[in-house]
């Protein structure tokens, strides 16, 4: 097929024109094709169009206008149409300046580096010219030592002269050609410039991981160019130092006081390698070593504590012209059963003592009590209890006057003593008052003569302390009991500033299924009124409610008020300080920071300081039995007493673990750890909710409920008890000595023996002895009487005797009966 056969092109009408364009396909063939390019269609307007338009505004142009546009289009489309030619022509304007001033600025800098080169190009042009000139100069010198030593050398002119060659002069070293020359200079430049356009390039080496360097930090090129730039301008290359406060804490990471130095981490990593101290960025430095670091860099240090945020509740010391009289506290001690909350009651008029289980205190109750005269007085009653050390120690802390209760019919007892020890402790003045002197066996001189034995001298006994001799069923010496206190807080001067934040102690804590978290307090110090936000120990609240020793709710009060305060997220501990904040975000934060500190102290306290420690420890475990138990009571203060009383209980082999203590009901919370634990659950004076009892049905949960002390620690006592192994005694009851010995069929050896002493029992144990040593204890496998087998054989009758898996018996050796016995053990 030829490219002409007579066909007709393919071609479009109209203003088309003709082309021929190659083809190629495989196999070297080609082909030729003719294609046809239309042209671009004008369409011209009507001559009519323009007319009909009502005589638009020609254009600046020139051109005529396109059919089927307005006036108004054709305007704006020529203002838009110069404003963009006005807008390429700023741009072309701006980037024209923009390219000159690039241009200038690669000018300068190729003429500062053209520079550069040169000067360093004559350096080291001077510096080889210097060279050769001093080679040269060394040549020189050896040439003619050498001649010196050749004319030294020559014989005297007497000799005949003998030709001798002229010594060789070194061939000069050829001169490097001037291509080598400037193939190694180009060869070197750059070397050992601080060309900052080519800072921060990525090159091949650096992509592959070769070379073993480091890239350097995106500050660090910043850096660089900055001094770089600098340096070109002519400006302060070195920047002055920058003396800064750093805050510094008790411990520290090295990168975080590099951070706060500013100061580069490889800087501070090795200025304490050269203090002896291989330390990497991610370690922690103590404060001491820190403030070193610091002051070699020449900064300032500023020490900081995480205790700081207790700052804003520190005491500050009150003016004398704030302080006004306040109310003295007075606080009732003494042993158990001698009458002191009866004592209280009598000058209250109440009948505190009717509600308590057992007729004993188990709580330490704070009243204020307002005398005929118009005296006030705040009392705290405590508890007499052994188990109630922690609150007897409390009231003395916080008291101002100890009334200690002695009864006239059982003088001084053990509880006694340690609430003279408290009030001796606390420094506070004490006053006795001598109960129940309307009882027949009352003897309140043996009282007054056993306190001697305590340095406690009466005034009745010529000394300082006042006593007083009452009754709390008949009322008798009450009104000189309320003098005496009186007279002492007037001696005391007792003064505090109600016109500032709030500080009080708690008394009491519990948690009240209907009220939340409830606080007893004794204010101190201020007034504490309802809204305050405080903080106390671990806990933090908003002051909801203060309710008085009477049920009563009041808006405020003043020092030496105990008040009930509502509104804490938790229950605190008994003894904690209550302080009034500012803000809650204060109380938050000291809160925070206590509970804390509190977790780090009972982590360590429980953590083994070295691998001996904690084996040694787990051995010493693996011998005791323990039994665990969980403690709910109704305050803060009954269930520190009740733990405290458990940690006595036990001795080496036995003891009690409180595996849990808490205030309020007992929960479906601590029935699962007691299921886990396999733990009993001690309630004291709380009862389980209706979900924690049928847990505890279902799981088998022991659950004993308490309103007295006494019998709890009894029981606990008890079931400890049964955890001790019984004690093994041995009885004896007789000797027998071996006579003859003989052998029967069957049988083995048989001793024939004589019952010397006591009686032999085949059910008792034997030892055989010979020479008084024992060789063999076991058991009697025969006991005969002739040819009969007898259960027991008397004194002084013959009878055979086997031992079980043992026959070496000899005659006159002796055979030792004993029974074994074993006895139940109790703890103390």
């Amino acid at each position: 097929m030829s490219d002409s056969d007579g066909k007709k092109t393919l071609g479009l009408r109209g203003g088309s024109r003709p082309g021929n364009v190659k083809q190629s396909f495989s196999h070297g063939r080609t082909k030729n094709v003719v294609v046809e390019t239309k042209r671009k269609r004008v369409v011209v307007p009507k001559p009519g169009a323009a007319k009909g338009g009502g005589g638009a505004a020609p254009s600046s142009s020139g051109s005529r206008r396109p059919a089927g546009i307005s006036d108004a289009e054709m305007e704006r489309r020529l203002k838009a149409l110069q404003a963009a030619k006005a807008r390429e022509a700023e741009e072309a304007a701006a980037r024209a300046a923009e390219e000159k001033a690039r241009e200038e600025e690669r000018n300068r800098r190729r003429a500062e580096a053209e520079a550069k080169e040169r000067e360093q190009r004559e350096a080291e042009e001077r510096a080889k010219a210097k060279a050769e000139e001093e080679e040269r100069k060394k040549r020189e010198a050896e040439v003619a030592s050498e001649r010196a030593a050749a004319a030294a050398a020559a014989p005297v002119k007497d000799a005949p002269r003998t030709e001798r060659p002229a010594p060789s002069k070194p061939a000069p070293a050829a001169a490097p050609r001037k291509a080598d020359r400037e193939r190694e200079q180009r060869q070197n430049r750059g070397k050992g410039q601080d060309d900052g356009r080519r800072a921060g390039k990525l090159t091949l080496g650096q992509a592959t991981g070769g070379g073993g360097n480091r890239q350097r930090s995106m500050a660090s090129m910043k850096r660089k160019q900055e001094r770089a730039r600098q340096k070109a301008m002519g400006g302060q290359v070195e920047r002055e130092k920058v003396i800064r406060d750093v805050q510094l804490p008790e411990a520290i990471v090295v990168s975080e006081l590099a951070n706060r130095m500013a100061e580069r981490v490889g800087e501070v990593v090795k200025s304490l390698m050269n203090m002896g101290m291989m330390v990497t960025q991610n370690q922690t430095i103590d404060a001491d070593t820190a403030e070193l670091i610091i002051e070699e860099f020449g900064h300032k240090v500023v020490r900081v504590s995480d205790s700081d945020v207790e700052d804003v509740i520190k005491e500050v010391e009150d003016k004398e012209e704030d302080l006004k009289p306040r109310p003295p506290v007075i606080t009732i001690m003494g042993h158990v059963d001698h009458g002191k909350t009866s004592l209280l009651d009598a000058i209250r008029d109440a009948r505190v003592v009717a509600g308590e289980a057992g007729g004993i205190t188990q709580h330490i109750g704070a009243y204020q009590v307002k005398t005929e005269s118009g005296t006030v007085l705040s009392f705290l009653d405590t508890p007499g209890h052994a188990a109630f050390t922690s609150m007897r120690s409390r009231g003395a802390q916080v008291t101002d006057i100890v009334v200690l209760v002695v009864a006239a019919d059982d003088a001084v007892m053990p509880q006694t003593v340690e609430a003279i020890n408290h009030a001796k402790a606390a420094q506070v003045p004490m006053i006795v008052a001598i109960n129940k002197i309307d009882k027949p066996a009352a003897d309140p001189t043996k009282v007054r003569t056993d306190l001697l034995q305590h340095e406690v001298v009466v005034e009745a006994m010529s000394g300082e302390v006042q006593d007083v001799e009452v009754s709390a069923v008949t009322g008798q010496g009450l009104d000189e009991l309320l003098e005496a206190i009186a007279l002492q807080a007037e001696i005391l001067e007792l003064k505090a500033n109600p016109d500032r934040a709030a500080q009080g102690a708690v008394i009491e804590a519990q948690l009240d299924v209907g009220r939340g978290p409830v606080a007893t307090v004794l204010v101190q110090t201020g007034t504490l009124r309802q809204g305050d936000i405080f903080v106390v120990g671990e806990q933090y609240g908003k002051v909801r409610a203060l309710i008085n020793d009477k049920g009563e709710r009041v808006q405020e009060a003043g020092p030496s008020v105990p008040v009930e305060v509502l509104g804490l997220n938790g229950t605190p501990e008994a003894g904690d300080v209550l302080n009034v904040t500012e803000t809650e975000a204060q109380a938050r934060e000291i809160a925070a920071y206590r509970e804390q500190a509190a977790k780090d102290k009972r982590a360590a306290a429980g953590a083994a300081t070295t691998l001996e420690q904690l084996m040694a420890k787990a051995k010493e475990d693996e011998n005791v039995s323990e039994l665990p138990i969980l403690v709910k009571a109704d305050v803060q203060g009954s269930a520190e007493a009740i733990v405290q009383a458990m940690e006595k209980i036990g001795n080496d082999e036995v003891r009690v673990r409180v595996l849990h203590s808490g205030v309020g009901a007992i929960t479906e919370t601590d029935v699962g750890l007691a299921e886990a634990s396999g733990a009993p659950i001690m309630g004291f004076n709380v009862r389980a909710n209706a979900s924690a009892r049928n847990t505890a049905n279902q799981k088998s949960v022991e659950i004993r409920y308490y309103s007295v002390i006494y019998d709890l620690v009894d029981d606990v006592k008890a079931a400890a008890s049964g955890l001790l192994s019984a004690e093994i005694r041995e009885n004896f009851i007789g000797y027998a000595q071996i006579k003859e010995v003989f052998k029967v069929t069957g049988v083995g050896k048989v001793a024939g023996c004589l019952v010397t002493e006591g009686v032999a029992r085949r059910s008792a144990g034997v030892r055989l002895l010979r020479d008084n040593v024992v060789i063999h204890e076991g058991t009697l496998k025969t006991l005969k009487r002739f040819k009969d087998e007898v259960a027991e054989v008397q004194s002084g009758q013959e009878c055979g005797m086997a031992f079980e898996n043992y026959d070496d018996v000899r005659p006159n050796d002796v055979i030792e009966i004993f029974e074994r016995e074993e006895v139940t053990r109790t703890l103390d």
